[in-house]
């Protein structure tokens, strides 16, 4: 199988949860009855005509795929705990899309670049808002200081929208891991000025690579600032670090999962310095988790129907893509280049 194939079938793993179900909307307007959702939960990836996939067993997604043999391409919505299925995918030549979040298994899943390479497959990772949108500000930005010497990024997340569980464990996880940068205050459009605190996402540590940038920061905050200043102060205390803790972590998931303060838009912004040069774009939306599911579909879709080129990739490598905040605008997403500070 080569890039830009159109034909057979996508399977959206994760296909009905918050971010999934984005994708297989969005890729059933331009790809109808093609578009298999899968998940661990029989009855309702089958309510919705999909097939069940236990990313737990990749003996068992094997099986799935010798099933639906005209699978050409898979959306991972949902962590793993390795890169067994994206092995399983890219030896197979079957084109994969990962919205993963976690700099281990991003690494991972790089590490097969040889083995998509030779089956003719292509894998884009840091695909979603961040990753995702967040490098290909970084990228913009990195470039019109002519090379950044360093990048800020800073997310924003509305505390009101219903984000899916494994997306709030992800976040409850990250406030456990230690941090050496500095809180920064930010201006965001549409929301002001916030105090924004060093997070563990991943863009930071991609783009070191990807774009050759000597320090890369990114930092979150949420639309409440209350809620912010509590977060971190939690995190301050350390009561979410080490093995014992993850009862509290436990606990703090279930509350966010249950408890909505404030909105559902986000922003992200993206300042690249150099020397005495400095350059800033910023991105706003709403529903975050489904601004996620679209990226990916339209990442699937270049796949399918464009010329990228076989192997892995971080977004932000293809440029193919460098356009795709633009194409979100009609879903509500507005970019913007922004004045220093």
């Amino acid at each position: 199988m080569t890039t830009g194939d159109a034909h057979g079938r996508v399977l959206v793993i994760g296909g009905y949860g918050a971010v999934g179900t984005a994708v297989a909307s969005r890729l059933a307007e331009f790809l109808p009855g093609r578009v298999v959702p899968a998940g661990r939960d029989e009855m309702r990836a089958r309510r919705l005509g999909g097939v069940r996939v236990d990313v737990g067993d990749p003996d068992g997604f094997r099986r799935v795929l010798d099933k639906l043999a005209d699978v050409r391409a898979v959306v991972l919505c949902v962590e793993p705990e390795d890169a067994s299925l994206a092995e399983v995918c890219l030896e197979r030549g079957i084109h994969l899309v990962d919205v993963g979040a976690s700099r281990d298994l991003l690494d991972a899943v790089a590490d097969l670049d040889d083995v998509a390479a030779g089956a003719g497959a292509t894998a884009v990772l840091s695909v979603g808002v961040a990753p995702g949108l967040t490098n290909l500000l970084a990228q913009r930005a990195h470039e019109a200081v002519g090379g950044a010497e360093r990048l800020d990024l800073t997310v924003l997340l509305g505390s009101g929208e219903r984000h899916g569980t494994d997306a709030v464990r992800w976040t409850v996880e990250g406030l456990a891991e230690p941090v050496t940068a500095v809180p920064r205050q930010v201006f965001l459009p549409g929301h002001g000025t916030h105090r924004a605190h060093p997070f563990p996402f991943s863009d930071q540590h991609t783009l070191r690579r990807t774009l050759g940038v000597p320090e890369a920061t990114t930092r979150l905050c949420l639309d409440s600032r209350p809620l912010t200043a509590a977060l971190f102060s939690l995190r301050r205390t350390g009561l979410l670090r080490g093995a014992r803790r993850a009862p509290v972590r436990h606990a703090l998931t279930g509350a966010f999962s249950r408890v909505h303060l404030g909105g559902d838009a986000f922003a992200v912004r993206a300042d690249a310095v150099r020397a005495d040069r400095h350059a800033a774009f910023a991105l706003t939306g709403r529903e975050q988790s489904r601004v996620t599911g679209l990226v990916a579909a339209e990442v699937t879709r270049e796949l399918l129907t464009g010329h990228l080129p076989a192997g892995v990739h971080h977004i932000e490598q293809l440029p193919a893509l460098s356009d795709l905040p633009e194409r979100l605008a009609r879903d509500g997403v507005t970019v913007s280049r922004r004045a220093r500070p």
